[in-house]
């Protein structure tokens, strides 16, 4: 059973910046290397929304409301999913979830993710 974990949340100022890790607790360079990807998050009383997807080929997507600010990128000499964060605002605050979809190469699609993370608060103050 693979898990997900996240880990580099936490609280910054507007403006500031984060950088998030999510790490498999199994086969994390098949993972990587083999898998779509993808950071999602949720902020209380709103649906959970993509932030960022991988493809298997590296191909990147992002929402347009972090489109220029944030970066996902795989580093396999640690073996994990990264989410460079910048120029945060209050509304990027939300638990942060790493995602793996070993049935497809790429989606933006959350039913194609098959593991999930616990999750990773991130807080942006004004």
């Amino acid at each position: 059973q693979v898990q997900l974990l996240e880990s580099g949340g936490g609280s910054a100022q507007a403006g500031g910046s984060l950088k998030l890790s999510c790490a498999a607790s199994v086969a994390s360079q098949y993972i990587l290397s083999g898998c779509a990807m993808a950071w999602y998050r949720q902020a209380p009383g709103k649906e959970r929304e993509r932030v960022a997807s991988i493809g298997r080929a590296d191909y990147t997507n992002y929402a347009d409301s972090v489109k220029g600010r944030f970066t996902i990128s795989k580093d396999y000499s640690k073996g994990t999913l990264d989410l460079q964060m910048m120029s945060l605002k209050p509304e990027d605050s939300a638990m942060y979830y790493c995602a793996a979809g070993i049935r497809t190469l790429w989606s933006l699609k959350s039913f194609d993710y098959d593991y999930w993370g616990q999750g990773t608060q991130v807080t942006v103050s004004s």
